[in-house]
């Protein structure tokens, strides 16, 4: 557990030194979003993460924000082999080819996915039934990830293992993870 000016203690693996990591620690990671765009924006930052650190996409965020047009679904679904290739030229952002073709597929089978009732927030909320679920971040992965993961492929997406998908759901707060006796560990049991 991180203590910072003895008063607020927070996750073991917060970098205090980091103002990015603090900020994304207390203001968004574990807290339950429930818009469309945000959940967009998480599932193609972690899936960007594989393989590296988070710390590194944070440092990256802005570039992504900017490469992948603010995350908005309408507008990435009509990226081309143009911009694919545009996207790998893009030094401010990870350039790995099977990712960016991935985040575009993903756009895709989200935007399909907004077009049923409720949309995409619904559809992701719907797997635990609009309930948080409490489990230790040290996980890598658990039963609602590999169930999430298997209908997220089921239905096209890809570079959504369950690895990838349990920090996803961590990101948009479907998953509560916060350490016990973390300020941010409301309802922990």
């Amino acid at each position: 557990m991180q203590t910072h000016n003895k008063r607020i203690q927070r996750c073991s693996w917060v970098q205090l030194d980091d103002p990015l990591m603090v900020a994304y620690h207390d203001t968004e990671w574990c807290k339950p979003h429930h818009d469309a765009h945000y959940e967009f924006e998480m599932l193609i930052l972690e899936m960007f993460q594989a393989g590296l650190s988070w710390q590194t996409i944070l440092r990256k965020r802005e570039a992504f924000q900017d490469a992948f047009a603010d995350f908005d679904v309408n507008e990435v679904v009509q990226f081309t082999d143009a911009e694919i290739d545009r996207l790998m030229q893009n030094t401010a952002i990870i350039r790995n080819r099977r990712k960016i073709t991935a985040g575009i597929i993903n756009a895709h089978v989200v935007q399909q996915i907004e077009s049923e009732p409720g949309g995409f927030d619904h559809y992701l909320w719907s797997f635990t039934n609009d309930k948080v679920v409490h489990q230790p971040w040290q996980l890598a992965q658990s039963a609602l990830s590999e169930r999430v993961s298997k209908d997220m492929r089921k239905r096209g997406m890809k570079f959504v293992g369950p690895v990838i998908v349990q920090s996803f759901l961590q990101a948009v707060g479907i998953i509560n993870a916060h350490e016990k006796g973390c300020i941010f560990s409301f309802d922990m049991p």
